[in-house]
């Protein structure tokens, strides 16, 4: 007789080929393992209007161009996006899961999904599908992203401990020397209240001295990292990038790109010094407030800044599957937006609470499950999935 524990946790792994593949196990039976195969053309056409939904660029589109498509599309009304998360919901949640994850509700418990999506559903916004009237994914279920076993078990890794009381190595909206209007500002004027907000001085918002170099050995002291600014995605996983206040001169394995070198995925990992290798040291919990920070399981190594924290120490790692509109997109773009709508520093609160508490994937979906409650209620562009689902939190 196998106990039952009081948040029974299933591991669910996507894999594709023409079809996809699932496969799951409850963590309080490893043993019995669940195998499932799903026909392509299913799941295709849910996944393509998945695709025509989210901000992130179709092939031959500009940001912009994206931006207002996504803004003014299916994520931005309530009868459009309850059709295709319901549709998601009934391509991609197996039956038998379900049947099991009602099982443990019946009993009075919240089970937890860990899910390790395929590079076909990497954008799924698992905790958003509407599973039924008022309920999505994340109503009753807490939801996680599980990182690949090579990763979260690699013999290397050492998890850095928690510390409730330890610092935070915080970086709000760096200056990005060169950048220009593309790594321009993602707070706006907003970020020095949310530095206050956050216990910093409002001077902590948009520093021009925020490097690699001085962040390294604040982040290895650290119980915390929150980073809130500019992400981008290359070609592979280990060069993703994240855009701190480092000029040309400063060492690196990414190419000077307008007047800066970025910080790549594999400068975490293997070192950014050539006369002194060796990986940064990451504090337990890590978020990635940016746009696509978690896009690496779109890759076909995913291996990007997720599994490079993780790699690091972090336990915790919250990251963005997509591009996540600024204040000045949605208000730009989007057509119930007024001058005053403020979403990113609140987002960026949000996500600093959850890592603060003792559950930071249970303090994450109960905010999931609030801004999904108002969006249904009420409808306004602040409590749309465009911006809540676009989170995830890997640990392991």
């Amino acid at each position: 007789m196998v106990n039952t524990p009081e948040r029974p946790t299933v591991q669910l792994k996507l894999v594709d080929t023409d079809h996809l593949f699932y496969s799951w196990r409850w963590e309080h039976e490893l043993g019995a393992i669940q195998n499932i195969m799903v026909p392509g053309e299913s799941v295709r056409p849910a996944l393509d209007a998945l695709a025509a939904a989210l901000p992130t660029p179709l092939p031959g589109e500009t940001v912009d161009q994206a931006l207002e498509r996504s803004l003014t599309g299916a994520f931005m009304d309530r009868k459009r996006e309850i059709e295709l998360t319901h549709a998601l919901a009934h391509a991609l949640i197996p039956h038998q899961l379900a049947m099991e994850l009602n099982g443990f509700l019946e009993q009075g418990l919240r089970p937890h999904v860990r899910i390790q999506p395929s590079h076909a559903t990497a954008q799924v916004p698992w905790e958003a599908l509407h599973v039924d009237v008022g309920e999505r994914f994340v109503t009753n279920a807490d939801m996680s992203v599980l990182p690949p076993a090579t990763v979260r078990n690699a013999p290397e890794r050492r998890v850095s401990p928690w510390r409730p009381d330890g610092e935070v190595a915080a970086v709000l909206d760096p200056k990005v020397p060169g950048g220009g209007s593309a790594l321009g500002s993602v707070l706006g004027p907003e970020g020095a209240a949310l530095a206050k907000a956050l216990g910093l001085n409002e001077s902590d918002f948009r520093r021009a001295d925020q490097t690699r170099d001085i962040l390294q050995p604040l982040l290895a002291d650290a119980s915390r990292f929150l980073y809130v600014g500019h992400v981008t995605t290359a070609e592979h996983g280990l060069d993703a990038r994240l855009h701190l206040s480092c000029g040309p001169t400063t060492t690196g394995r990414a190419a000077v790109v307008a007047g800066h070198r970025p910080l790549t995925a594999a400068d975490i990992v293997l070192g950014h010094r050539p006369d002194s290798p060796g990986g940064w040291r990451m504090p337990n919990r890590v978020a990635l407030v940016a746009c696509e920070s978690g896009g690496e399981v779109r890759f076909a190594e995913p291996v990007g800044l997720v599994a490079a924290a993780l790699h690091a120490g972090a336990q915790y790692v919250t990251a963005t599957r997509w591009l996540l509109p600024t204040d000045a997109g949605i208000r730009r773009f989007a057509p119930e937006a007024t001058k005053e709508t403020t979403v990113i520093p609140k987002v960026a609160l949000a996500v600093d609470k959850a890592h603060r508490s003792p559950d930071p994937v249970a303090a994450l979906s109960d905010w999931q499950r609030a801004q999904a409650a108002r969006w249904e209620s009420e409808g306004r562009v602040e409590d749309s999935p465009i911006i809540w689902a676009a989170f995830g939190t890997a640990h392991g």
